[in-house]
C-alpha cells in the first residue's frame, strides 16, 4: 500500500513540469528530440531559436528570413531606454546579468511592443480580408477601427527608417524563392497604403513595421514576435553595459547634473505657525 502511495506520489512530482521542449538524463540531452551533440557545429543560432519555438528546425531561407530580421534591432543608441537603463544600472554597481534583467524588464508595450501589436492588426488585416479578399480594403477598415497611431509606422528620429528598405529587399526575395508566401508583405504595404492616404507627409513603416511583416510571414505568433526583438535587444544591452562597465562612473543618472530637471511645484513658502 505504502509502495503504490510512493510512486503515485513520485509520479506526480514527475508531472508537475512537463516540456516537449528539451529530455535530459545522465550524459544524455536531447532538443526537440535532436541529441545536443548533434546540433552543436552544425545548426545556427537563429536555427535554435526556430527549434526551440516551433518545434523542428527551420529551411535555410527561413533561417535567413529570421536572422536578417534579428540584426538591425540590436541597438538603437544611449538614449533608447533600455539601453541607458542598462549603462545606469551598471553606474549604480549591478553586474551584467542584473543590468540586463532591468533593462529587459522595460521592453513593455509602449518601448518594446509595437512590433507585436503590429503584427496584431497585420493578423486582424488578414482575417478581415479572407483568402480572396481586398488587402487595401481590410487595411483600411481595420484601421478606421484602431484610430490614428499606428504601431510600426512612424518615428521620432528617423524620417526614413534606413533598416525598412533593405529587409523589404531581402523578403521580396525570400518570396521570389518561395519561402515564405509573401501575403503580409502585402498587408504592410496596404497599411502604408491607408495611413498615408490624403497626407502630405507620409508616414513611413519603422523597424518594428518591417520585423512584424516578417515574423507573420515566418508564422510567428505576435507575443512571440516580442520575445524575438527582446532577445535581438539584449544584444545591445549587453554590449552598452559591458561597455560602460569598462568606462566606469558612480550613480549615473539620465542628464549630466549640470542639466537640471524643470521643477513644477509651488515656490518656497513659509511653514504654517502651529507646526513650527
Amino acid at each position: 500500500m505504502n509502495e503504490k502511495r510512493d510512486q503515485e506520489i513520485l509520479q506526480k512530482a514527475s508531472n508537475w513540469w512537463s516540456t516537449a521542449i528539451i529530455d535530459i538524463h545522465p550524459g544524455e540531452i536531447a532538443i526537440r528530440g535532436y541529441p545536443i551533440q548533434d546540433l552543436i557545429g552544425k545548426v545556427r543560432f537563429p536555427d535554435m531559436i526556430w527549434l526551440m519555438l516551433r518545434g523542428d528546425l527551420p529551411t535555410r531561407g527561413q533561417s535567413d528570413l529570421l536572422e536578417a530580421a534579428m540584426v538591425p534591432g540590436v541597438d538603437h543608441g544611449p538614449q533608447a531606454p533600455s539601453i541607458a537603463i542598462a549603462r545606469m544600472a551598471v553606474t549604480c554597481g549591478l553586474p551584467v546579468n542584473g543590468a540586463m534583467a532591468s533593462a529587459v524588464n522595460v521592453l513593455d508595450d509602449i518601448h518594446g511592443g509595437a512590433g507585436q501589436q503590429c503584427m496584431e492588426i497585420y493578423y486582424e488585416i488578414d482575417a478581415e480580408a479572407g483568402a480572396e479578399g481586398d488587402l487595401a480594403r481590410a487595411a483600411t477598415l481595420v484601421l478606421t477601427r484602431k484610430g490614428k497611431i499606428v504601431p510600426g509606422f512612424g518615428h521620432r528620429f528617423h524620417p526614413v527608417d534606413p533598416r525598412v528598405e533593405p529587409l523589404y529587399a531581402l523578403l521580396a526575395k525570400a518570396v521570389a524563392e518561395g519561402t515564405v508566401p509573401g501575403r503580409f508583405a502585402a498587408i504592410g504595404r496596404a497599411v502604408a497604403t491607408a495611413l498615408n492616404e490624403g497626407r502630405e507627409r507620409p508616414i513611413p513603416m519603422n523597424i518594428d513595421g518591417i520585423t512584424a511583416v516578417i515574423f507573420c510571414e515566418l508564422g510567428f505568433e505576435p507575443e512571440l514576435g516580442r520575445g524575438i526583438f527582446a532577445l535581438s535587444r539584449s544584444v545591445g544591452i549587453l554590449a552598452h553595459a559591458w561597455e560602460q562597465k569598462q568606462q566606469g562612473g558612480r550613480i549615473k543618472g539620465p542628464m549630466p547634473k549640470e542639466i537640471p530637471y524643470t521643477y513644477t511645484g509651488p515656490a518656497r513658502r513659509a511653514l504654517p505657525s502651529d507646526r513650527t
